[in-house]
């Protein structure tokens, strides 16, 4: 339609995340009931619509942000961007130059691509770009192995489901036979008797999905995955319950034991604070940017999977069988950096609020330099995408927004637009293709630097061709200004990325007066292992009396081909 109404729900959602107000009794169908509302609920927002279902054009999402920064907004959240364009190309990277020109914080998504191969998008030095995480929230429902009438007999199994109908699948012949079991034959499954089936793990749980939700005559299904935990869906359309391969053993030996194998499955339930979390979403797209590799990207990780948020009235947002349900709170629950794009958009704004002498980089800097790189068990944040590793800066940037402690950082990294400008001169573009993305000839290239953006982590690439055991070494200034207490000392604590020798100086920053500047060095020293490996690290300004640990991550990787 010819307005700014929203279509598709996409916009809904992101804005209602960023800046929605208190909503009590939202839940997608009784799924992550509570009370809802934005991360900036008393903030003001002003949709700009840029995509139209006939598609998108970069004109379009050009003028849509220069018309926000003519309006004079304080934050610009874009929850989208552009595969495979240099920055001169790039309409988001040109509008948002614009928009830091005024203090403006550009708030982007960091893309989905990961499971396909695609590097992230909206690698742009001057915006901030986020990335997807999970949390400790489970939409579920409850197995239960033997009479449910019977407590003493029976044995429950809480897995996962967003099957969206009250419902309780209630005292059904349990049935799992090699023949069935598969659920990827209609006209089997069609003739099997009522009953709550287990279908094995065969890597194709969308079509069991489906498969099952096409019969009429089966009460309900399990099914099964390695790692519950790593599979995405977004509706379930048939009465089913996702558990593990370990807790398929224990419904098997029950099966085998019982002469009258019966089920029951409860669904509408929602767990919290059981998993460790946060961790990285496997669909996250992945640094280094593409388009300017010597900023390290992302920047921080926001929740991303499963969020709920307001959505919009005429589209369907379940299924039961061959069925659609529309949302009757008006609520839906989907996944994607666009989802945590808004949230630290959000964040910016109470920031804006909270400081509005702050720069847009001074914004970024306390969002990157206060985020978490642990987990609620206090380990190292785990990467679903990389079989639960520790997580690294190429996937969650300085890691996982902490808003509260954003509010008073101690210190913060500052750019002006002459330093991006000098970033961009060390890029090999031609001097119309800088003038693309400043749109203006104030600008000069008198000294430029890949190393010295002001940028509140680092990244040193090696050529992971060089001779095995050759030394590299970059060198990096930094400048931080004081903006917690006045009078105060800093030491740096160094966390060297395997391999690498990392060296600071001074080792200590003393500051006389809030709003004070000092600079420091550091030089990376690392052997090329020829293997093209990507280890990170850190350095953290601890002040005197604790009450302040500054991080910035550290990331060494070969120009290309990481492992």
């Amino acid at each position: 339609m010819n307005s700014a109404r929203d279509t598709q729900g996409h916009g809904t959602h992101t804005s209602s995340t960023a800046a929605g107000n208190y909503v009590e009794g939202a839940s997608y169908f009784g799924y992550a009931d509570g009370v809802a509302r934005g991360m900036a609920h008393r903030a003001r927002v002003a949709m700009y619509k840029v995509i139209w279902d006939e598609g998108r054009y970069a004109s379009d999402v050009l003028a849509g942000m220069d018309q926000a920064v003519a309006d004079g907004v304080d934050i610009i959240s874009i929850s989208m961007g552009f595969d495979g364009v240099p920055l001169y190309e790039d309409p988001v990277a040109i509008a948002s130059f614009g928009a830091m020109e005024k203090e403006i914080l550009v708030s982007s998504s960091a893309g989905n691509g990961e499971t396909r191969g695609i590097p992230l998008h909206n690698g742009i030095p001057w915006v901030l770009t986020v990335a997807a995480g999970n949390f400790d929230r489970t939409l579920a429902a409850s197995l239960t192995l033997g009479n449910s009438n019977d407590e003493e007999q029976q044995r429950v199994i809480v897995g996962r489901s967003m099957f969206p109908l009250d419902a309780w699948v209630k005292n059904e012949t349990l049935i799992y036979n090699k023949t069935l079991s598969k659920c990827d034959s209609l006209e089997l499954l069609s003739q099997a008797p009522r009953a709550i089936i287990v279908c094995e793990d065969t890597g194709f749980l969308d079509f069991q999905m489906r498969a099952i939700s096409s019969v009429t005559n089966l009460a309900g299904a399990v099914f099964v995955s390695k790692d519950p935990s790593r599979v995405e869906f977004e509706f379930m359309s048939c009465p089913g319950v996702l558990i593990s391969a370990t807790e398929l053993a224990t419904v098997i030996d029950y099966i085998n034991s019982s002469d009258n194998p019966i089920a029951a499955i409860k669904f509408r339930q929602t767990v919290t604070g059981k998993e460790v979390a946060p961790s990285v979403a496997d669909y996250t797209s992945r640094g280094p940017s593409p388009n300017c590799p010597a900023v390290l990207k992302p920047d921080v990780m926001a929740p991303g999977s499963l969020v709920l948020a307001s959505w919009i009235p005429n589209d369907y947002t379940a299924a039961v069988g061959t069925s659609t349900l529309l949302s009757s709170e008006g609520f839906n629950l989907i996944s994607g950096t666009s989802m945590a794009c808004p949230h630290a958009s959000g964040v910016a704004a109470l920031l804006r609020g909270a400081h509005p002498e702050w720069s847009h980089a001074a914004i970024r800097s306390a969002m990157m330099t206060t985020a978490t790189e642990l987990d609620s068990s206090m380990m190292p944040i785990k990467d679903v995408g990389r079989n639960f590793t520790a997580a690294s800066p190429l996937a969650m940037g300085a890691g996982h927004i902490v808003p509260n402690l954003a509010m008073d950082p101690g210190l913060v990294y500052d750019v002006t637009p002459q330093d991006y400008v000098s970033l961009l001169c060390s890029m090999n573009f031609t001097r119309n293709q800088i003038m693309t993305i400043t749109r203006s000839n104030m600008y000069d290239c008198a000294n430029s630097s890949s190393l010295d953006l002001n940028y509140p982590s680092f990244v040193a690439f090696y050529d992971k061709n060089v001779t095995t055991g050759a030394m590299l070494t970059h060198r990096f200034r930094r400048v931080v200004t004081n903006v917690g207490d006045g009078r105060t000392r800093y030491e740096v604590k160094v966390t060297a990325p395997m391999g690498t020798k990392v060296a600071v100086w001074p080792q200590s920053l003393v500051f006389g007066k809030k709003n004070e500047r000092r600079d420091y060095y550091v030089d990376i020293t690392y052997a090329s292992d020829g293997e093209g490996m990507v280890s990170h690290g850190s350095i953290v300004w601890v002040e005197e009396s604790g009450k302040y640990n500054v991080r910035s991550p550290i990331v060494v990787a070969p120009t290309s081909g990481g492992k």
